[in-house]
């Protein structure tokens, strides 16, 4: 399994860097899932993963952040493949680093059957974490991938990458993100969860939070699509990741293809303080 989604997820990243290189970015007349007007370059991408995808015979259905319902490719096949084609595309207009998620499950979606999760992130450099029992990073040189090293979290780290409205925030939130500038964390936070959760990954730990809101009481980011794969990330390279609510995001269920959750991903420091706040504030 690892090599043909390996493979492909590589091909894809070949073609989404040239067409983030070359493509029109300008708004579409279409809307995706979340009523969001789509760039041509969201539009591209999707098509692009999609048309790769299809390849693959051991696909049962794959799923698009970008399109409201999944898609049959095989009846045999036995793995369910969600992706985000283009996170954070409102950012390639001020060349800012974008990226592709892809969560791949076998016999159904759901987090407990997650086998495999990749991410490749387009900036100076175009790099991939693809983690199945270790998350092992690879640069793109010379129009290949190269393994580069295995990921591994520290037990705490410096950095600190909020998101959401503030004015939303609950107000322990606020003040549990405060305590961490107040520890010496430096505040990364570009508006891309690829680029902001891979500058943790690599920088060796940090926490990433993008918490229930007023204004979005289930969280904005989708499980299938975002959540279980950084999830599922996060706990192989060494660190955690909760809901701030039932805690492991793991062990959530899921309601439809594009429902959400409020979301924490970090290193095993961070996760505990995240987990003695929420407890004290359910």
């Amino acid at each position: 399994m690892k090599d043909i989604f390996l493979e492909t997820i590589q091909t894809i990243a070949i073609r989404i860097k040239d067409a983030i290189d070359v493509k029109d970015i300008g708004y579409s007349q279409q809307e995706n899932s979340s009523g969001e007007t789509q760039l041509q370059l969201d539009i591209q991408c999707d098509l692009i993963i999609e048309e790769e995808l299809s390849k693959i015979t051991s696909i049962h259905t794959i799923a698009s952040e970008e399109k409201e319902h999944e898609m049959l490719i095989n009846e045999s096949g036995k793995y369910y493949v969600a992706y985000d084609p283009l996170d954070g595309s409102s950012l390639v207009d001020v060349n800012l680093s974008v990226g592709s998620i892809f969560g791949i499950y076998e016999g159904d979606w759901g987090a407990q059957n997650m086998v495999a999760s990749c991410y490749v992130v387009y900036g100076p450099r175009v790099e991939m974490i693809f983690a199945q029992t270790k998350a092992k990073l690879f640069l793109l040189q010379n129009n290949e991938f190269e393994f580069v090293k295995e990921i591994r979290l520290n037990e705490k780290g410096n950095l600190n990458a909020p998101g959401g409205t503030q004015q939303n925030w609950a107000p322990y939130h606020k003040e549990m993100v405060d305590s961490f500038f107040n520890e010496g964390y430096r505040l990364r936070y570009s508006g891309g969860m690829v680029p902001d959760l891979h500058q943790i990954l690599l920088k060796g730990g940090g926490l990433f939070s993008y918490p229930a809101t007023s204004d979005r009481p289930d969280g904005k980011l989708r499980k299938l699509f975002e959540v279980y794969p950084f999830a599922f990330i996060f706990k192989i390279a060494g660190g955690d990741a909760i809901d701030g609510i039932n805690e492991d995001i793991m062990s959530l269920d899921h309601d439809h293809i594009h429902g959400t959750s409020p979301c924490f991903f970090g290193s095993k420091y961070e996760i505990s303080v995240v987990k003695e706040v929420y407890a004290r504030n359910r």
